[in-house]
């Protein structure tokens, strides 16, 4: 029996726990996974936004600065106080509103107060609206309620003859509503607005019957002298040009509901603008109130429709026109001879081609990337030229557009607004167009950054 060929191949040991290259494979694509994932879910990602044609929601709510006639009396002299006149009332010339005794009340112990059934009633509604009206979180409301109600039923006996048992009266001078607060703005005009005054944190009310005593030439009542009083509120650029060709305004007291119609104007102060509405009626309702949140009723306009936080602001050079090449195929790019110098002094012209991103006034906005200090632009076919210079720049408004994969800034005009959403104008070749699909958040974003 013939033996068997013997073999040329050596047999290595084989290695315990030896790794073959489909195993390193798959360690290295199942570690570049983990990779991937974990600068995935770290990264900060990009929604997108489709925009879409349609209206905002909703109408514009202000704190308004209600800003009224105001006088602030003193106490004649030092002593106990009695309030007969209630917080809110009117009162005519000689309507008794306090009493100032030295030593004890001003007013006779052993009065008799007869209430009438109509008196009862009244007394009942007062309870009746406050108690609708009261929310624990302002509990102080119960003492001025309590005074409110005492000096209700003093009031129904000096509307008599008060000379018999009041002493030491405190009479109205001239007429007017009676308010016991003070709060610092009782000598407010419009040359005072500011910022400021809107900011509540800083609001201090002081009400005036929280001491049964009084110091002589402390304050002691306010009077409200007029029924003409005025709302101020304050206004962006955008409702700015809004609201600035209106000569009367609607709008709602959030308070109570009610609705009014009344002349408006736009006031310019030193530091923006700011909406007036005069009023001649209903002090009555708002006489203690120093601000009110009231809700501006409007016919909203329809346009592009875009999240508020995809606005971002941009800085472009202005080129005038006659400086330019415009495109026969797009109105979307300009060419222009740019003079750049070297550093030895020579220079180079040559045709550069830029994104227009808006036409104002004649002058195009193109990217400020495409020039340095120094540079030039030539006039086509002449010698004229102009150095480009910090103060041709011009800043606008805009929102990154995605539509090709990288971020490209479009600008925009904003014709209404509220407090999550803008309409801007459509038909604008140098801006959007429904269905674009734009950044959500710009402040992440710059130009020409990818967005995957």
């Amino acid at each position: 029996m013939a033996g068997r060929k013997p073999s040329n191949r050596t047999r290595l040991p084989r290695l315990p726990g030896m790794l073959n290259i489909g195993t390193m494979i798959f360690g290295v694509i199942f570690l570049y996974m983990l990779i991937s994932i974990f600068l995935y879910i770290t990264d900060d990602h990009i929604t997108a936004y489709e925009v879409t044609e349609g209206s905002i929601s909703g109408n514009y709510r202000f704190t308004a600065l209600a800003a009224k006639e105001e006088t602030v009396i003193q106490a004649p002299q030092s002593g106990t106080v009695t309030y007969y006149a209630r917080d809110g009332s009117k009162g005519n010339v000689g309507t008794v509103v306090c009493s100032i005794d030295e030593s004890a009340p001003g007013y006779v112990r052993d009065m008799k107060i007869d209430l009438t059934p109509e008196d009862y009633e009244r007394l009942r509604s007062e309870m009746s609206t406050f108690t609708i009206n009261y929310r624990s979180s302002d509990f102080r409301s119960v003492y001025g309620f309590k005074s409110d109600i005492e000096s209700y039923v003093l009031e129904l006996q000096t509307t008599e003859d008060p000379s018999a048992y009041i002493l030491n009266q405190c009479e109205e001078e001239e007429p007017g509503y009676i308010v016991y607060s003070t709060d610092g703005l009782e000598s407010f005009t419009e040359e005072m607005l500011s910022a400021d005054l809107f900011n509540e944190n800083g609001y201090h009310k002081k009400g005036l019957r929280t001491s049964s005593t009084v110091t002589a030439g402390e304050d002691l009542y306010k009077l409200v002298t007029s029924e003409t009083w005025s709302l101020y509120f304050p206004l962006s650029d955008a409702l700015r040009s809004s609201f600035q060709s209106r000569s009367s305004i609607r709008f709602r007291m959030l308070k109570d509901n009610l609705t009014f119609t009344a002349p408006f104007e736009v006031i310019e102060a030193a530091d923006g603008s700011y909406g007036k509405i005069t009023l001649s009626h209903s002090l009555a309702r708002y006489v203690s109130d120093r601000y009110v949140e009231i809700e501006v009723l409007t016919d909203r306009r329809s346009g592009l429709k875009i999240p508020s936080t995809a606005i971002a602001e941009k800085t472009f050079y202005s080129i005038p026109e006659e400086y330019v090449i415009t495109n026969s195929g797009t109105g979307s790019e300009v060419t222009f001879l740019r003079e750049r110098f070297r550093g030895d002094g020579s220079s180079i012209v040559e045709y550069v081609t830029a994104t227009v991103y808006s036409k104002k006034d004649g002058r195009y906005l193109v990217n400020t990337g495409l020039f340095e200090d120094g540079d030039y632009i030539q006039m086509v076919n002449t010698t004229k030229k102009i150095q480009i210079r910090s103060q041709d720049t011009v800043t606008i408004q805009g929102v990154y557009n995605i539509n090709k994969g990288y971020a490209v800034f479009r600008e925009v005009t904003i014709v209404d607004e509220n407090e999550e959403f803008c309409i801007v104008e459509a038909d604008n070749i140098y801006s959007l167009a429904p269905h674009d699909r734009i950044v959500l958040d710009a402040a992440g974003v710059n130009s020409d950054d990818i967005v995957l």
